[in-house]
């Protein structure tokens, strides 16, 4: 039986393994270097520079490079500042033949506005070949850092000093609650983002979404030019109702949408070139990959007219799997060598189980905490939870080999008398509380602090799936307390049911992370009523004895 139920095992994780990593062909290419996109917005910062700081100014030779690469897959470029070095992408852009939608940051510092417009109108004269348009303002009514007649005044102060038409850029929606803006510019420059609408869409409805909204506008605004000033999907990133950030969906999102767009002659401009990793730190995850080029090698994330594919790496990811899912069996294996406890069915489909989930999540894990850890605290959250969630397998297939049940809190850091001496029981209660702590940390976070967390699905099911199977098949013998058990039992139910209800049914990620923090909490609960069932009878044996 155990034989059969490895073999089970391992073809489950290459089946499912095949299946997440099956490349969708999208018929043509979303990027097709024979035929160039209209235009695509454009940002240099690499690694950790930011353009809040402004300080930091971007060296010309670092444009020209992006430049470059950018010239073979687009005729435009969108840029949205004149600072960081910024200015000198006019000219540069004239050397490989863009043309240029420039860009001016305006904020509630006035006097540094103007400034910014002076340096922004004596660039779009000097550059007359190049630059195309002047768009001053960047979603400055939706961030509330300007009203709207000082965003008035800011157009006007550059309209008329140009030979190029000028436009402020906003949401869509936006722009419907101030129509009177359209007598300020010369064309209206919507955003469309779908996955950042109130109610999201799904990647195959947002092409679509972008279609209407647009639509919308131009009824509010006739006679004017609507340009989609931003439109584009995330590569990568937690889910917000059923949108789904993907590599998949993104490449599909952006054909189906350019497809719409040139039949039916919408100006679009793509959101946007490369990944920008300083964004996630307001974000999160899916603020760092809207690029259609990656932040770091700077190349196409998706070769043109090949499949695309969720996860290009899957081979490494099912080797590792399978790597692991081997070791899980190998100690249940050396441990019932090694132990007299006596070892029925249930125990081995529950290591099949651990060695099963393991071997399916494990790359998914890894994969997901290289790109969801940012900064000390994320890093640490993350990385704690992947490596509990490795070791756990391998521990609990030990103790369910060996009749161990899992050791209470107490036994770990409660009075001396009350500690547990064995070295497995320490280290995986260890590895318990630790687990407890990350989710803790993980459920508080999505229920008070949602918008830019990411669902760490994976390496919690790892984790939890082999705590709930030692807790079922072996149940403690001695007399502890157990209500930090309880406590976190009673989080992870409430945190739970709140994710839940707050995210919605259609976002599976939300869904399977509220699953699994319930079962922890289960596991945790029941470990608690064995405990305290043990607690009973031997109070009660007491109590008969002191009759006799």
């Amino acid at each position: 039986m155990p034989l059969l139920l490895f073999l089970l095992s391992m073809s489950v994780i290459v089946a499912v393994w095949c299946w997440l990593a099956t490349p969708v062909p999208l018929g043509h290419a979303a990027v097709d270097p024979a035929k160039k996109l209209d235009c695509v917005s454009y940002a240099p910062f690499r690694g950790h520079q930011t353009p809040w700081n402004s300080s930091v100014v971007i060296s010309p030779d670092q444009i020209a490079q992006d430049i470059a690469d950018l010239a073979r897959i687009t005729n435009c470029i969108r840029i949205y500042s004149v600072e960081n070095g910024l200015d000198k992408v006019p000219e540069l852009a004239s050397k490989v033949g863009l043309k240029v939608i420039l860009g001016v940051w305006i904020g509630r510092d006035r006097l540094k506005n103007a400034g910014l417009i002076e340096t922004a109108v004596s660039l779009a004269n000097e550059f007359t070949d190049v630059v195309t348009a002047v768009i001053v303002g960047n979603e400055v009514l939706l961030r509330g850092e300007l009203p709207e007649a000082g965003l008035r005044e800011a157009i006007r102060s550059a309209k008329g000093r140009v030979s190029v038409p000028v436009s402020y850029a906003d949401t869509w929606d936006f722009w419907l609650r101030y129509p009177e803006l359209g007598h300020e510019v010369d064309f209206v420059t919507i955003h469309v983002l779908p996955y950042w609408e109130d109610v999201p869409p799904r990647a195959e409805d947002a092409p679509q979404h972008v279609i209407d909204a647009r639509s919308k506008v131009a009824l509010a605004f006739p006679g004017k030019e609507i340009f989609v000033g931003e439109a584009g999907w995330p590569s990568r990133g937690r889910m917000r109702d059923g949108a789904l950030p993907s590599r998949v969906n993104q490449a599909r999102f952006t054909f189906d949408l350019l497809d719409r767009a040139s039949r039916e002659n919408v100006r679009i401009n793509l959101f946007e070139a490369y990944d920008e990793p300083w964004k996630r730190q307001w974000e999160g995850t899916v603020g760092a990959h809207w690029g259609w080029l990656d932040g770091e090698s700077r190349q196409l994330k998706y070769a043109p007219g090949s499949a695309v594919s969720n996860y290009p790496f899957w081979k490494l990811q099912l080797g590792a799997g399978l790597g692991f899912g081997i070791a899980v069996f190998v100690t249940a294996l050396l441990t019932r060598w090694r132990s007299p406890a006596p070892t029925v069915l249930p125990r081995w489909l529950a290591v099949a189980a651990c060695a099963t989930a393991g071997g399916i999540l494990l790359g998914v894990g890894v994969e997901n905490a290289l790109y969801e850890s940012y900064g000390f605290a994320g890093s640490i959250r993350q990385g704690s939870l992947l490596i509990a969630a490795t070791v756990l397998p391998l521990l609990c297939a030990n103790a369910l080999m060996s009749g161990h049940a899992l050791p209470a809190f107490v036994e770990l850091i409660g009075q001396r008398e009350t500690r547990t001496r064995s070295l497995p029981a320490l280290l995986l209660g260890a590895v318990l509380l630790v687990t407890a702590l990350v989710a803790a940390e993980v459920a508080l976070g999505l229920v008070f602090d949602p918008r830019s967390r990411d669902f760490p699905f994976a390496s919690l099911t790892m984790a939890v799936v082999p705590i709930l199977a030692v807790t079922l098949l072996n149940r403690r013998k001695l007399e502890v307390c157990a209500m930090s058990e309880a406590a976190f039992a009673g989080l992870f139910a409430v945190a739970a049911l709140y994710i839940l209800l707050h995210e919605g049914v259609q976002n599976w990620q939300s869904l399977w992370t509220s699953v699994a923090l319930f079962l922890l909490g289960a596991a945790l609960w029941r470990s608690r009523s064995a405990v305290l069932s043990v607690d009973i009878g031997h109070a009660r044996a007491v109590e008969l004895l002191t009759q006799v």
